[in-house]
């Protein structure tokens, strides 16, 4: 074992139930003290993590992930990932600091924004990060005076397509790489491949077939020019759930299809991905209770006075809202349908229902137009696939309040990541008193069959 999680870091359960039973058994001690203050939390299931993981491994095996810790910088996620041998991509100073402070080497960080602050550059290269982006003479620069050994990635916007849109956000164009490059050669700058992310916007097999087919003319640029182009960064956007148009193996095979066209096996590139949501989302299951709740015109859920045919409509204020968990519906992520904790009454009908964060922020607005039967101040809703986008590293570590996380996996998922890291499991009769009576386990006797020979190589 790797020594980054151990079973201190989490509650062992029992095989046969869900995340769901584990958050029930939670709210079974909260539910008897009725109150409009109490704390929201998570339930994380970590075994489904090692499930995505090892599914990973099988359908891209050319591949290695690299976890984009923006997505999610919750102390288990971060601890699980480096255990099974993934890198991280990091996006400032404190999420480089997160994932050195439990002992994940330089080697394995990528420092993957587009846009850097110099000092930022300097923590980096003073603490051995050295793999980094740029996509323009003024981010080649910064670099170039602040980290003369860093190993450098163009980035490129390869595809204009509409479905591509948040390529365009970074990255140059492929008419701007040869200035790009020549610059770099000029400032002493080391270029060792090229980085494109298209997003979930534009993870579609013509849009991803051109951009590897760019990164291709790019590489034989920086070839000509003397760099030794080895590594590839094909991005992320791989979805989190089940309910996407198109599931995880047709993409997979899809970037099977384009690397083994333009960068086919042997051609001494290693390939680099930066999965977020796909690891993380479906692993969350989030709890909060209604803070508040009022009645406003159905027409107007604003609390305007002005009557709307007399129809109301109920305004319910939670626990937390779009300035903490919520924030994952600023990343164009849809707000997850609610579920109730309590059984309705079949006799009560539902209303025209509006959820809001905390009272006192008019603007915190959750969600709108959703049929819900008349709740009470206390109760508590039920949200699944909320581990992307809903815990932030800065506010980890700038002490602002974060709803609790109880981390839980099964037997058979911690037998996994042992298997994987090549210790034998410690027999049933030594785990016995640890675990809980509830579980959030799930069938691995398909994914126990992929050989666990993945780990990662320096990429410098």
């Amino acid at each position: 074992m790797n020594g980054y999680l151990n079973e201190s870091n989490f509650t062992m359960v029992e095989e046969g139930f869900t995340t769901r039973d584990l958050l029930e058994n939670l709210l079974m001690e909260l539910c008897p003290a009725v109150r409009s203050d109490q704390q929201a939390f998570f339930v994380a299931d970590l075994g489904d993590i090692v499930k995505k993981h090892l599914r990973f491994l099988k359908a891209l095996p050319r591949v290695k992930p690299y976890f984009p810790v923006k997505c999610n910088g919750s102390d288990g996620v971060i601890r699980l990932l480096a255990e099974l041998g993934a890198g991280f991509a990091c996006t400032n100073k404190a999420e480089i600091a997160q994932v050195q402070s439990i002992g994940v080497p330089a080697d394995k960080i990528f420092y993957s924004s587009p846009c850097k602050q110099v000092a930022h550059i300097k923590y980096a290269a003073s603490h051995g990060v050295q793999l980094m982006t740029f996509d323009n003479e003024v981010e080649l620069s910064k670099v170039a005076r602040s980290h003369p050994h860093a190993r450098m990635l163009l980035g490129i916007a390869a595809d204009s397509s509409p479905s591509a849109h948040l390529s365009m956000t970074f990255g140059t164009t492929l008419k701007s790489c040869r200035h790009l490059l020549e610059t770099a050669k000029e400032q002493a700058v080391e270029v060792v491949g090229i980085s494109f992310h298209l997003g979930s916007c534009g993870l579609e097999p013509q849009a991803f077939a051109q951009s590897v087919a760019a990164a291709q003319l790019a590489f034989e640029m920086g070839t000509e020019l003397g760099y030794r182009m080895r590594l590839l960064d094909i991005g992320g956007g791989f979805p989190g759930t089940e309910d996407t148009r198109t599931r995880f193996e047709e993409i997979a095979a899809m970037i099977n299809s384009a690397l083994d066209l333009y960068f086919p096996d042997g051609c001494g590139v290693e390939i680099v991905v930066r999965p977020g949501r796909y690891y993380v989302n479906s692993a969350f299951t989030f709890a909060a209770s209604i803070a508040a709740m009022e009645e406003v015109p159905a027409e107007q859920p604003s609390f305007d006075e002005e009557d709307s045919g007399g129809k109301k409509s109920l305004v319910y204020h939670l626990s937390d809202g779009i300035y903490g968990t919520f924030s994952c519906l600023l990343f164009d992520s849809p707000c997850p349908r609610p579920q109730l904790h309590k059984k309705a009454c079949p006799d009560r009908p539902s209303r025209s229902s509006s959820l809001r964060g905390p009272p006192g922020q008019a603007e915190d607005r959750i969600a709108d137009g959703l049929e819900l039967p008349e709740l009470q101040v206390g109760d508590w809703l039920i949200f699944e696939d909320m581990g992307a986008y809903t815990i932030s590293t800065s506010s980890l570590l700038e002490g602002c309040p974060q709803p609790q996380i109880t981390y839980a996996m099964s037997r058979v998922a911690w037998k996994a990541v042992q298997l994987f890291q090549g210790k034998p499991p410690q027999t049933e009769d030594d785990r016995e008193s640890v675990c809980a009576p509830l579980s959030c386990g799930w069938e691995m006797a398909e994914t126990l069959c992929v050989t666990p020979v993945f780990a990662p190589a320096s990429i410098i």
